[in-house]
């Protein structure tokens, strides 16, 4: 049975993720900040009592990464997908303030590499070395047409070059890096107008996830599997 860890599993596509692993019988590791008040990561708890690990691991606190490292206990990680982000509000030109900006890039580019630099032991001796980070078209220099949204694009922008960074650095080791775009889903991020539904990205991701190895290292690719310029 492969290990599979997902951040910010409580709800949205984190949630998504847990759940049809569970359907396809594989090891689920989920972070939360709080375990307590995920009610539906319980729940998943009670119906796959053995086959799902709930951790709670807040992605502002500084040595957060490196206490699930510890609890992990050198157990090996076949696919590391760092999922969890955050948007913010007042994004267009006027309103940008740097407190906001910042606590953004924290959560969305900042603390997936202080994870993946805490739990690559872990991936390392893993059979599949699979790391997987949730950007977003967003951040796609090439593909911004519209402007504005400066906080959540320069955030998954920095965090594609992360990735980038990492598919280089960590080929030599055979380890897989993918940038992957979830579409505009329908969460409490994407909001009720989003045309593209949490199972349909799931779905769509874990085909690319299953599929794509080191030859796809450093790509940045749609939840159905399409290139995305960068």
């Amino acid at each position: 049975m492969i290990n599979v860890l997902i951040t910010g599993a409580n709800r949205g596509l984190g949630l998504g993720f847990v759940k049809k692993y569970l359907e396809k019988n594989v090891h689920v590791l989920c972070t939360t900040r709080d375990i307590s008040g995920s009610k539906e990561l319980l729940e998943c708890k009670e119906r796959y009592p053995n086959n799902i690990e709930i951790f709670e691991l807040d992605l502002l606190k500084e040595n957060g990464a490196k206490t699930l490292a510890n609890q992990l206990n050198g157990m090996p990680i076949d696919i590391l997908i760092n999922n969890a982000g955050v948007g913010s509000s007042n994004q267009h030109f006027e309103a940008v303030s740097s407190k906001p900006w910042l606590e953004v890039l924290k959560v969305n580019l900042i603390a997936p590499l202080i994870i993946t630099q805490s739990l690559f032991e872990n991936v390392k001796k893993s059979s599949a070395k699979k790391i997987y980070f949730l950007s977003s078209q967003l951040g796609s220099i090439g593909d911004n047409t519209s402007g504005g949204m400066y906080i959540y694009r320069s955030s998954k922008t920095g965090l594609n070059q992360v990735v980038k960074s990492l598919s280089v650095d960590l080929k030599p080791k055979g380890i897989t890096v993918v940038s992957l775009h979830p579409g505009w889903v329908k969460t409490d991020m994407g909001g009720p107008n989003a045309p593209v539904s949490i199972d349909k990205s799931i779905e769509g991701m874990i085909k690319v996830i299953d599929r794509t190895d080191i030859n796809d290292t450093g790509r940045f690719l749609n939840y159905d599997g399409t290139e995305l310029p960068w």
